[in-house]
């Protein structure tokens, strides 16, 4: 039997609150939504992609943010000498192009474990904190967060029409 994809229980993002409560909070969402997005999918729905010629599917967009979030958190801003995951040299893509069903599970585990890290990174740190990006110059937290927001956003946007394209779920 395939892995099926966990049900997840989103917690709305603060309605009231300071500045960092309120993006820590829209990120979260932003998290467990795509997460949501996937509940209850086999593996080899994961993988299905869009439309040719796009390679977009959601097990593509966890492995997608799961590089993201390790990028930015990681080895941007707290300059962790952690490799990339899944994009290399020619192949920037390589994140969405190479999916396996058989590696759904781990790959699910891995952005969640990504999370935790993340969190780690930004623990006890300020908003104003910045780190020196090589194109950018100087960009802060506060920044990065701003950013994984439009990230999630963007992409569970993306995982609304794959879902819908699988099952004719929508707007959940």
């Amino acid at each position: 039997m395939s892995w099926i994809a966990p049900e997840v229980e989103r917690v709305d993002e603060p309605f009231t609150g300071d500045e960092r409560s309120t993006l820590e909070g829209f990120l979260e969402w932003g998290r467990y939504t795509l997460l949501h997005k996937c509940g209850g999918l086999t593996a080899e729905q994961l993988a299905l992609q869009a439309v040719p010629p796009s390679t977009l599917s959601l097990l593509g967009l966890i492995r997608h943010v799961t590089e993201v979030e390790r990028s930015w958190f990681r080895q941007r801003f707290a300059g962790q000498d952690v490799p990339g995951i899944y994009n290399r040299p020619g192949k920037p893509d390589a994140d969405f192009e190479d999916v396996d069903p058989r590696q759904a599970e781990a790959t699910y585990n891995l952005l969640v474990n990504e999370w935790h890290l993340s969190r780690d990174a930004m623990c006890g740190r300020s908003l104003d904190e910045t780190f020196a990006h090589p194109r950018f110059g100087p960009m802060s937290l506060r920044w990065i967060l701003c950013h994984m927001c439009s990230e999630y956003d963007r992409h569970n946007g993306h995982a609304d029409m794959l879902r819908e394209r699988i099952d004719g779920r929508t707007g959940t």
